[in-house]
């Protein structure tokens, strides 16, 4: 890449342009200093995050363990779907990026009482919109059901949309824990909001436990691992219970975090204003941000119409999703979430030089963590799956493989995943929303076009939903160069050689260790 060509953009990018030499040329010492500083909280993060996932993988072993890979268990992944999806977007995203950028805005050219009735009018009005969607989606999850998961039978599709109706106001409890982290993170403090996920993990876990003990009427609802038999009333009760778990472990999820709301001086203020500049400021962001972020996810919907035909496939999709989202929590999210108030405060105060350095290095740092990671789950995905889901309960000889191979299709975009989560929101710090959406609608289609290729292609061999897992690697892996062209266009530059030169020799090593641990 020559990163001395000149920029197109010049009625894009005009503040570029327009910077004084004194802002291009920042200290070397100070740039090391940012780029420090986003390690060290990205360290932090990758800590609360890597706990997040490990318990995360716990709550997957108990579902493999009871409900297997079948009816129980593909009911309630569609049931989860879209909460899930959202929670995504909210924690991992949209909201977050977009909240994160206004609010520090505030702080910086108005004042610190103008940003916390910021942040109480965004909460209300999210508050209200979401509890208006809430209910839009309780009334018609059965439509939903039936949208995502044609294949479904009449009893799985009955019972996956009763889970959807109790697990629906989950999106609204996970926005507003998004608007605490966003808070917090701008106050530098990394570690509590990154660790809600956790206690989200602990409380669904034995709420959802226990509430299914006591609704089964006592247990006794160990699935036979037979994806062609109705399981029993007592089976379909405990998996309810697990969906009440889930939902009581979103309440704790924002709960957790309002003691350090308040310890940062946060006061809520009833307030409501849809036409204030500020709230309107967030959502404009925010509209685009959510389909620019959205990708990934919306392809896993596409996934999940595609094998809804094939017993288990939703399921062996979810729990190779669920590996494969490990690296990406610890290193890909924890990143972009240390990196996202530096690189807006960088943007705010025009330095552009920082900006880049800081991006470039977030970049670098999530091909050394990932690119490893998917070669150890593409080689040893079999026995990971085997020591994570096969303990003797419902999940069976017959799923390894097939999850197996399911993780090893995701495994292949896992660079491309993490590297989105750095990006996309590195254009929201630009005020550049508009970007993501673009290429992220792009890539929804070809996704849609691509999974039904491939699993027409694999089918014949039994591995349709390989190919459908196959088909979103290869479009976040088309999503992250596309971002990061338009990205070197947007600023000048992002240290493309050094980038290069990274990517190549950590791939080398990389594929040296896959051939070892073969």
């Amino acid at each position: 890449m020559n990163e001395s060509e000149p920029t197109d953009q010049t009625e894009e990018t005009p503040e570029l342009l327009a910077e004084p030499a004194t802002h291009s040329e920042s200290k070397p010492e100070k740039t090391l200093t940012k780029q420090t500083s986003v390690a060290r909280s990205a360290g932090i993060v990758s800590i609360a995050v890597m706990f997040s996932r490990v318990l995360g993988l716990v709550r997957e072993q108990v579902f493999a363990y009871y409900f297997g890979a079948g009816f129980l268990n593909d009911a309630y992944q569609v049931a989860f779907r879209i909460p899930n999806v959202l929670r995504d977007l909210f924690a991992e995203g949209a909201l977050s990026a977009a909240f994160v950028k206004v609010f520090t805005d505030y702080q910086i050219n108005r004042s610190e009482q103008e940003a916390w009735r910021l942040a109480s009018l965004v909460m209300n009005a999210l508050a209200v919109i979401l509890s208006v969607i809430t209910i839009i989606g309780i009334l018609f999850s059965r439509q939903f059901v039936d949208l995502i998961a044609s294949g479904f039978s009449p009893e799985k599709a009955a019972l996956a949309t009763t889970l959807t109706q109790i697990m629906f106001p989950f999106i609204l409890l996970v926005a507003l824990a998004a608007v605490a982290m966003g808070v917090l993170n701008t106050k530098g403090i990394f570690g509590i909001p990154a660790s809600a996920s956790t206690v989200f993990n602990v409380v669904s876990i034995f709420v959802g436990l226990g509430t299914a003990y006591w609704l089964s009427g006592g247990g006794g609802w160990l699935n036979s691992g037979d994806k062609e038999t109705i399981p029993t009333f007592s089976a379909q009760w405990a998996i309810v219970g697990m969906a009440i778990g889930t939902l009581i472990g979103g309440a704790a999820q924002f709960l957790m975090q309002v003691p350090s709301l308040l310890k940062v001086g946060f006061r809520f203020s009833p307030v409501l204003s849809f036409a204030d500049e500020g709230v309107k400021k967030v959502m404009a962001l925010m509209g685009p941000a959510i389909l620019g972020t959205s990708a990934v996810q919306i392809n896993v919907l596409v996934n999940t119409f595609f094998v809804s035909d094939i017993n288990g496939g939703i399921s062996w999709l979810g729990y190779a999703f669920r590996l494969m989202q490990f690296p990406i929590g610890v290193f890909g999210v924890a990143i972009g979430i240390a990196s996202v108030p530096v690189l807006s405060r960088m943007a705010s105060e025009g330095k552009f030089d920082d900006f880049r350095n800081t991006l470039s290095s977030s970049l670098k740092l999530v091909f050394l963590l990932t690119l490893p990671s998917a070669c150890g789950l593409i080689v040893l995905g079999e026995p990971i799956i085997r020591l994570i889901y096969e303990h003797g309960g419902s999940f069976n000889e017959a799923d390894v493989p097939m999850t197996a191979y399911a993780l090893a299709g995701y495994s292949l975009g896992l660079t491309g995943y993490a590297a989105i989560k750095i990006l996309s929101p590195a254009f929201y710090a630009l005020n550049d929303a508009k970007t993501p959406m673009i290429i992220a609608l792009c890539s929804i289609a070809v996704n849609a076009l691509a999974s039904y290729f491939f699993r027409n292609l694999l089918s014949q061999y039994d591995l349709g939903h390989v190919g459908v897992a196959l088909a979103t690697s290869s479009v976040a892996l088309i999503n992250f160069f596309a971002l990061a062209l338009l990205m070197r266009k947007r600023i000048s530059g992002i240290n493309g050689r050094e980038i290069v030169s990274a990517f190549v020799k950590i791939a080398i090593a990389s594929a040296v260790m896959s051939a070892v641990c073969y």
